[in-house]
């Protein structure tokens, strides 16, 4: 199977461009068009962890967090990105990331982490902007159904919980037929009006193509007019974070020790719990989630668990909730499980594992 295919059924889930800026999400080592047989699913690239895919066979790696993060002016094996790098290569082993598209997605990290502890109803907590475009368009009235349903079935008109949202309307179109062209109605050389419908829907940007491909192919004419928007309206399928609710309040400190057993984490750091709190809405970000602390205060979150706080993060809790450090690796541990669930429902034929390798390395006395 080629490597593309592989990586259009994970995209096709958490598309790339719902990665942060800083990221660097994707195919890291290796060519589309080169075929492979079987995949090891990793948190982090190590040397035991490319080890095992070489002692195992295996001819893809794709992990949560990227091997090369940020930029690299040498790669040698005096450090472990370049040992990496170096050891895949000579083996033929392709390096694939998934990490903040696959945490910004409605379903991706932080809900599978909000399912392991129990949440219900969880929204995003801090929706991404700059994702939503509109989509203007003009047709013949006999066709507009026609055209109209494609865009809805190519994803367009998502709104919340509504689907197919549009609005139409109608009016007088104006064009003239030049020498060659093939106009499905009108005469050459001679201006023609039609009646027209106006059709607007809005989409995710990572469905542009998609959705052109969509109204080219149903629209009867030769040219078809169309205009794009960007929109700064949030996009609440995808974003920063999660918010959900227990179906009961539970004690803090209660929680807090049923959590460090379900994660399997060797210590939470945590501020003052008082015999005032106690926990029935849960913010939640896996991995370094500090810049939302005041999302969580905001949406009356009772406590916010996270990870990679430092000592001044701790203070912005000022008593309105308990905020808590499960770690990073625990906190992002089941991103595992993510992906081996999308390769196992897409694709059925092909070899995929999780692999052996515990990459945390943070250890706890």
């Amino acid at each position: 199977m080629k490597i593309k295919e592989i990586i259009s059924c994970i995209e096709n889930f958490a598309p790339l461009r719902l990665q942060e800026l800083y990221d660097n999400s994707g195919l890291i080592i290796g060519d589309p068009e080169d075929v492979v047989s079987k995949a090891l699913i990793c948190i982090d690239v190590t040397e035991e962890v490319v080890n095992e895919a070489i002692k195992g066979k295996y001819d893809l790696i794709i992990s949560h967090h990227p091997l090369i993060f940020g930029g690299i002016k040498k790669i040698s094996k005096s450090d472990l990105t370049g040992k990496c790098i170096i050891k895949a290569i000579n083996n033929n082993i392709a390096i694939y990331a998934a990490h903040t598209n696959l945490d910004n997605i409605l379903d991706g990290v932080n809900s599978i982490l909000c399912q392991k502890i129990g949440l219900k109803n969880f929204t995003i907590l801090k929706p991404q902007k700059n994702i939503l475009k509109k989509l203007v368009t003009y047709c013949p009235a006999d066709k507009a159904d026609k055209v109209r349903n494609a865009l809805f079935e190519a994803g367009a008109g998502h709104i919340g919980n509504y689907d197919c949202c549009s609005f139409n309307t109608a009016g007088s179109g104006t064009f003239k037929a030049l020498e060659n062209s093939k106009p499905y109605v009108g005469k050459i050389n001679k201006l023609h009006f039609e009646n027209e419908v106006k059709i607007e829907t809005v989409y995710p940007v990572f469905l542009e193509k998609k959705l052109l491909s969509a109204l080219f192919e149903s629209h009867p004419y030769e040219e078809v007019a169309y205009d794009i928007y960007s929109i700064e309206n949030e996009y609440k399928k995808a974003g920063s974070g999660l918010v959900g609710e227990f179906e009961k309040q539970k004690n803090t400190k209660d929680f807090l020790i049923e959590l460090k057993n379900i994660l399997k984490i060797g210590a939470i750091r945590h501020t003052k719990i008082t015999n005032k709190h106690t926990v029935k809405k849960v913010a939640i970000c896996g991995g370094a989630g500090s810049f939302l602390i005041n999302d969580a205060i905001a949406a009356g979150a009772d406590i916010f668990l996270t990870s990679d706080l430092k000592y001044h993060n701790f203070f912005e809790a000022n008593d309105k909730m308990v905020i808590a450090d499960i770690g990073h690796f625990e906190s992002e541990q089941f991103a595992k499980e993510i992906l081996i669930k999308i390769l196992n429902k897409k694709i059925s034929t092909f070899a995929v594992q999780i692999s052996k390798v515990n990459t945390n390395p943070i250890c706890y006395l």
